[in-house]
């Protein structure tokens, strides 16, 4: 069962990277993984929370900074050592079929802390912003697929890999979001001389 799970895995690697492939996913995807890219949007946004939110938007910002620290520790530091998968681009069986966009990196594939990161903010987010944003709090799990999907197309993961990110980042979040509501409720708007006269 699980020779047929990993085959899978490498054939949906090959669609991915090799076979779903055109001029400008082949720039949009390296960009889209790049943090110098997204990090900007991220402080924007919560700048923006805490200009809206007060003392929650702060309690947000902080939040958001440790789930990304605890979703990167244990993707990093306990399940890539521990699972020891190679990635890709490292595996010598492999890396001849793999069509790299990007430096490989010298870290274990199994999970991607990129989707762990990603979905941890987006369910966070998630959880906080749709009592104020409604449907639109799901353009947060947009990016942060997108961004999991560059994993792939870029050489550096396999499917596998972004989907255990993807469901560490979603526990995470999960925890995260519920904890913060219980402890500081739903998000309300601060600041009153946003409306135009």
């Amino acid at each position: 069962m699980m020779k047929e799970i990993i085959d899978f895995d490498k054939w949906l690697f090959l669609q991915i990277n090799q076979k779903g492939t055109n001029k400008f996913l082949d720039w949009l995807m390296p960009a889209l993984r790049e943090p110098t890219n997204w990090i900007p949007l991220y402080i924007f946004l919560f700048l923006f929370v805490i200009l809206c939110f007060g003392k929650k938007g702060w309690w947000l910002t902080l939040y958001a900074i440790i789930i990304v620290a605890i979703t990167d520790s244990i993707s990093s530091r306990i399940f890539k050592p521990l699972i020891g998968r190679l990635r890709p681009c490292n595996d010598p069986s492999f890396s001849s079929n793999v069509r790299l966009l990007v430096g490989c990196g010298n870290n274990g594939s199994f999970t991607s802390s990129h989707a762990a990161n990603h979905f941890g903010l987006a369910m966070f987010l998630f959880l906080t912003f749709r009592s104020f944003i409604g449907n639109w709090a799901y353009v947060f799990f947009i990016w942060a697929a997108a961004i999991s999907y560059a994993q792939v197309y870029v050489g550096v993961h396999y499917p596998i890999d972004v989907l255990g990110g993807t469901i560490l980042g979603c526990i995470v979040g999960w925890i995260a979001g519920n904890i913060f509501q219980q402890k500081n409720g739903l998000l309300t708007m601060k600041v009153n001389h946003l409306s135009y006269a």
